[in-house]
């Protein structure tokens, strides 16, 4: 199924693809920066990835644990120090709008690429998998602010929220998300990692999702670099949505010929 997206002039659609999973019940070890060395006893399932787009209105962080924002970027180049840093301050500007949170920090900011050659640290994650849960959550937020200023934040409402952007339009390796309603606790699994976000020194501690037949994904075909996703992967309220599983996938209908994926994404820990 497929139509031609408004204004951009281009093909978007439903795709059929493959999902990598865990197997259920295995924890998983994770080297972000030696794939090789990792233990992720995965499993393949076909699953139909929804066209995200014209249902972009109705989505809701608080109701699907996602949300695609139209929000023009200004960086230039994501390796400049200076350049990087101001982008780290207006995502957090965003997720405090998008949130009402009284403040935001964030964290391990990644340029990802499946370019022939990129080191393990920046390919793409394929895998149904929760970046990180309440442990390193707490983690970062006494990493980032003073020691009385983490214990009263960490005593009051806070969510992790990932920030997925576009450096370049998404011709290969597209991001896909799993609507958090339908992600189930009892289908989430340990997982440590090892060496993330550019080898810190302690493990990072997350999920991998185990397949089940109710899970509804999501992916926004041509992704643009004004196009944004937000999705919470942690929420300290136990009753609120959470848990937005996402991976890379390979999409059958790229051509031979796609330029790599190129992307960033940042962490940020909203404080309500």
């Amino acid at each position: 199924m497929s139509d031609t997206g408004g204004d951009l002039g281009m093909v978007t659609c439903d795709v059929t693809a493959t999902m990598k999973y865990v197997k259920r019940g295995e924890k998983s070890t994770f080297y972000a920066g030696d794939r090789d060395r990792s233990y992720w006893p995965g499993e393949e399932h076909e699953v139909t990835i929804h066209d995200m787009r014209p249902d972009a209105d109705e989505l809701a962080l608080e109701r699907n644990g996602f949300v695609l924002l139209d929000e023009p970027g200004e960086t230039q180049d994501y390796a400049e120090k200076d350049q990087l840093a101001a982008y780290c301050r207006r995502t957090e500007a965003m997720v405090q709008r998008l949130t009402g949170a009284d403040k935001v920090v964030s964290f391990g900011p990644i340029v990802r690429t499946n370019a022939t050659g990129t080191h393990g640290h920046n390919q793409p994650a394929f895998g149904a998998h929760v970046d990180y849960g309440a442990k390193t959550v707490a983690d970062y937020t006494r990493d980032l602010l003073p020691a009385e200023e983490a214990e009263e934040r960490l005593a009051k409402r806070h969510m992790l929220i990932n920030v997925w952007r576009p450096i370049t339009m998404v011709e290969s390796a597209p991001f896909a998300l799993c609507d958090a309603r339908t992600v189930k606790r009892q289908d989430l699994f340990p997982s440590e990692i090892i060496g993330g976000l550019g080898g810190v020194d302690r493990s990072l501690w997350g999920f991998n999702l185990a397949w089940t037949p109710g899970h509804k994904w999501y992916w926004v075909p041509h992704m643009q670099p004004w196009e944004v996703l937000a999705f919470k992967l942690f929420d300290s309220d136990d009753d609120a949505v959470q848990f937005t599983a996402h991976s890379a996938f390979d999409d059958p209908n790229a051509p031979p010929d796609a330029a790599p994926r190129q992307s960033i994404e940042l962490r940020t820990i909203a404080y309500l």
